[in-house]
């Protein structure tokens, strides 16, 4: 009893030889593969690793360049025609289960033609995982054979669906600048904008916390004693930052009822702009109107010189240079101190 055996069929030659665990077709080495088991697994892993879409590219890359060895290797048989090398390209993958694959309306002058499929490997992997859409390896296989056999880039797109019901899937071929290589490119730039895109929402929303966050630090109210409050200006106040203390500091003083609204500031840049000496004024003008006075303390004498070449006038504001003299004033206008 011998492990090696040969078989002939149609003319294609399949040897075993089961000690050394080998399997040939037409005189090269081989593998065989469940389609709906081992196949479907190996394709689910590259997609659940790759994601589909760069998973697709893959399928779609690889299939190109076998076919593009394929093609060639028969452009060198110069007796044997575009037509021939077709014929003879389709009935040795159907003889390797590759299932029903007919090219028609093959014209070498425009190199174009369709090719018809049927119960191809792929559409049974594509079947076994419930797709709806066909694979791309095949076609794009065929079109790196093409490409070979022609001589020139050729493309390829899908004009009707197996999985659509039909008896056939459908893919016409034509000359095109698409290539394996642009695609690529293209899914890399794609894959380089969309991670810009992602860091951009991301910067955006950490910016938006960011500014939250300033704008809950940057001017609180702090309430030091009975009916005196505290607000410490800190940088610099631009139109928006500058309407969220107004709003913020309005809103919250009746909360505290506040009779004194002392102005910190120390934190304050000596540089010191129109714009923030009018919002100095702005909140103490509208702080009156519901019943609180305003003091200012932290002036510097940087700050006081710059205050003083500012065209709007604080003398309605009681000023003192420490946050403590300010306290014991509020404190006496009340007529209560500190023991």
């Amino acid at each position: 009893m011998t492990n090696d055996s040969q078989t002939i069929i149609d003319g294609f030659k399949f040897n075993w030889e089961i000690e050394r665990g080998v399997f040939q077709f037409e005189g090269q080495e081989a593998v065989l593969f469940w389609i709906s088991t081992a196949m479907k697994s190996f394709f689910d892993t590259i997609e659940e690793i790759s994601g589909e879409e760069a998973s697709n590219l893959v399928f779609e890359t690889a299939g190109f360049r076998q076919g593009l060895v394929v093609g060639e290797y028969f452009e060198k048989m110069k007796d044997l025609s575009v037509e021939d090398a077709a014929k003879a390209i389709t009935t040795t993958y159907a003889s390797a289960g590759w299932g029903q694959i007919e090219i028609k309306e093959l014209n070498y002058q425009t190199k174009t033609l369709s090719a018809y499929l049927k119960d191809t490997w792929e559409h049974k992997i594509n079947v076994a995982q419930g797709k709806d859409k066909g694979g791309s390896f095949l076609p794009a296989h065929f079109a790196g054979i093409f490409t070979g056999l022609f001589g020139t880039n050729i493309w390829y797109k899908t004009t009707q669906q197996r999985l659509d019901g039909n008896d056939f899937s459908i893919i016409e071929y034509f000359p095109s600048e698409i290539n394996i290589s642009s695609n690529i490119h293209e899914l890399a730039r794609k894959k380089e904008s969309e991670q810009i895109k992602y860091l951009e929402r991301l910067v955006e929303e950490k910016t938006g916390e960011l500014q939250g966050l300033v704008k809950k630090l940057s001017s609180p109210i702090i309430p030091v004693l009975e009916e005196i409050v505290v607000v410490p200006l800190i940088g610099t106040y631009e139109v928006d930052r500058a309407e969220d203390l107004i709003i913020n500091t309005l809103n919250n003083l009746p909360a505290y009822k506040a009779n004194y609204l002392i102005l910190d500031l120390t934190g304050l840049d000596q540089e010191i702009s129109d714009h923030t000496a009018s919002l100095i004024e702005k909140i103490g003008a509208a702080s009156s109107l519901i019943g609180t006075k305003t003091i200012l303390v932290g002036i510097t004498t940087e700050l006081s010189i710059a205050i003083s070449r500012s065209m709007i006038n604080f003398s309605q504001f009681e000023c003192f240079q420490s946050l403590q003299h300010g306290i014991h004033f509020a404190l006496g206008q009340m007529g209560r101190k500190i023991i």
